[in-house]
């Protein structure tokens, strides 16, 4: 596969084995991770600062011969990438009419593509650089002679052109500072930015610098590849790990061993076309006024690979083993103080809200039960009421009832079969006919029970359907679909099941209650409209119909989230669900998907308010504005192409 077809670059950071002021070992070290890299079909890689000669050289930079030996050995490594389809990003110290800079040299097939000098140079603690370089900064003209060749020097941030990405170059200590030079480059354009580092290991420090990546990346919007010192710098007073990292707009990829005595070097693939998504919507970046007067394009080919340097989520919404109780907390509180300024708002202090006995209005009732505690009202007030129809089975009625029961709350039973019955009469419906009026049918009639019950009561309907069914329309006009607050309207269906798995095992003590919510995570989705099977079980399941909800929020996520077009969903489902779906049924459900959230999006113009909880919603007045009656056919035809 082509990765950058996908919108992928392949980058890596490379800390090798080196020897203080011994360019020929650093240089043969360097060209063997080269090799490595181009092996891996790297096609960025970025070196420490100064590897060439080494970090710790002290007053040793002021002979000429380590500078002389430093600049052959510059040479000698862009002979060695002559052809080579990647561009390297190494460190050393040039001389440069008489004053030395920390540079970074970008090379490519082509030779030397420029060099970037190091702007901010630190001169405190165990730093004495200032001692031997000048900085970047106070750099007059634009190129240098090199071997009879003037080479750019990029003095005032300048972006590197590629056929993959457009990156920037800044070298340690720029990092650290309050406005670090990544941060105009990438106003510039830069996509990706490389650090070449020699950053010293004190206790604590490596969090806080892997922070600073992280950090930058997502500031900057960009791709970060920090590559700093090994081990083998270590020398006098400074030790060096070898540290390295790969970071994606907040997010971290790849991180490296340290303390390592062999030379580490960390691979990733880059989502560039994220990227670009992301800044096409803020348009802070897209000012003219600071573009460059004048850019370098350097040629980098395109790759063939058989296995991706990074994973991908098959599941989007559902928070990391690392945020999960804080991001499941954080969305309960989203929804329960979104109904409670709704009910203090409005002066209302009574509810209804139907209870089926599945997960949607389990997860309704579990957050209106603590928006009840948050406002010291009583769970009397909370009005669930459970309307068996025709599909009802003994499983979720009881469900249903326990729930309630177990969570105090006042219990109302409304069977429907009676209205439903009479209704099918008034407009000829016959009752042996499951179709979409006998279905549609039994939601408006309990809609209008909880509507002209909260009447009664001087109370509020509670919605209690997901952002998945939104999505897909799966849902009745003008029935379940409508409520006076739709506190799941921004949750999908995955993460709903995970806020009551969380909610049952963390904030449930009483073990009858959370008996049920388990019993209800294992009931299969069902709208339970159509008769139950002779063995009294659900007939009609959900995702039968429309297909694997995780599929669904999967897409719905990267073509929301990220605006991806068909094929890259696709591309990414497959590397997500490798070995659960077949290309064939993954081409199935996306088309369903694009057909119903093209089709359906008239429900979503007039849903009800709903509190939004994650970077996707579907609210009209929020984050998607559609007209109703677009067309899918660009998606599907594309669709058409990957069969």
């Amino acid at each position: 596969m082509n990765i950058n077809d996908y919108g992928f670059v392949r980058v890596a950071a490379a800390s090798p084995k080196l020897k203080v002021a011994d360019c020929d070992y650093n240089t043969e070290e360097i060209k063997r991770v080269i090799e490595q890299a181009q092996e891996e079909n790297v096609q960025l890689l970025c070196f420490p600062e100064l590897c060439i000669t080494a970090y710790t050289c002290g007053d040793l930079f002021f002979q000429k011969a380590l500078q002389q030996k430093a600049l052959e050995s510059l040479l000698e490594l862009a002979h060695f990438m002559r052809d080579r389809p990647l561009n390297v990003i190494v460190g050393l110290p040039l001389n440069i009419r008489n004053s030395l800079y920390n540079v970074a040299a970008v090379l490519s097939g082509d030779g030397i593509e420029g060099f970037v000098p190091k702007t901010y140079i630190p001169n405190n603690s165990e730093y004495y650089e200032k001692r031997w370089f000048t900085s970047g900064k106070d750099f007059e003209g634009d190129s240098v002679e090199i071997d009879l060749v003037d080479i750019p020097v990029y003095s005032n941030g300048k972006v590197f052109h590629t056929l993959v990405a457009d990156f920037g170059v800044e070298i340690c200590e720029d990092l650290w500072m309050p406005i670090p030079p990544s941060s105009e480059l990438v106003i510039k354009g830069a996509e990706l930015i490389f650090n070449l580092s020699a950053s010293n290991e004190l206790v604590g420090k490596n969090h806080y610098r892997k922070s600073l990546v992280v950090q930058q990346s997502g500031r900057c919007n960009a791709g970060y590849v920090y590559a700093s010192a090994g081990w083998g710098e270590s020398t006098t007073d400074m030790v060096f790990s070898g540290t390295c990292f790969i970071a994606e707009n907040g997010s971290l990829l790849a991180e490296s061993q340290r303390f390592s005595a062999e030379s580490e070097m960390i691979i990733a693939d880059i989502d560039i076309e994220v990227l670009r998504h992301d800044r096409l919507k803020n348009t802070n970046y897209t000012s003219p006024s600071y573009f460059p007067a004048y850019s370098f394009d350097s040629f980098i080919e395109e790759v063939e690979v058989s296995k991706m340097y990074r994973t991908f989520n098959p599941h989007p919404f559902n928070p990391s083993k690392a945020t999960y109780d804080e991001s499941l907390s954080e969305i309960f509180d989203i929804q329960t103080h979104g109904l409670a300024k709704r009910l203090k708002h409005t002066g209302i202090e009574k509810v209804t809200i139907g209870i089926s006995g599945g997960l949607d209005s389990t997860l309704a009732l579990l957050v209106t039960v603590k928006t009840f505690d948050l406002l010291n009202l009583p769970h009397e007030n909370i009005y669930g009421i459970t309307m068996p129809g025709f599909g009802t089975t003994g499983r979720t009625y009881n469900n249903a009832i326990s729930l309630m029961k177990s969570l105090g709350v006042t219990s109302k039973e409304i069977s429907i079969v009676d209205a439903v019955t009479q209704h099918f009469k008034d407009i000829g419906q016959g009752i042996n006919t499951h179709d979409v009026t006998y279905e549609n049918s039994q939601a408006r009639e309990r809609t209008q029970i909880l509507m002209d019950y909260a009447n009664k009561i001087g109370g509020l309907v509670v919605g209690t359907g997901n952002m998945s069914e939104l999505a897909l329309g799966w849902a009745t006009y003008n029935g379940d679909h409508m409520s006076m607050y739709g506190v799941n309207s921004s949750v999908p269906k995955t993460l709903v099941a995970t806020l009551v798995r969380w909610i049952a095992d963390t904030r449930i003590d009483d073990e009858g209650a959370r008996a049920i919510l388990h019993d209800i995570l294992d009931t299969p989705f069902s709208p339970e409209l159509l008769p139950a099977r002779e063995d009294g079980k659900i007939a009609q399941e959900t995702e039968h119909f429309v297909g694997p909800y995780e599929l669904h929020d999967f897409f719905l996520h990267r073509m929301l989230r990220y605006g991806d077009a068909p094929s890259r969903i696709l591309f990414m489902a497959g590397q997500a669900f490798e070995g659960k779906y077949s290309r064939k049924e993954l081409v199935k459900w996306l088309k369903l998907f694009y057909r119903r959230f093209f089709a359906q999006q008239f429900k979503r113009s007039c849903m009800p308010d709903g509190p939004k909880v994650g970077s996707v919603n579907l609210s009209p007045r929020g984050d998607w504005r559609m007209p109703s009656d677009a067309s899918a056919n660009i998606w599907l035809a594309e669709l058409e192409k990957q069969e």
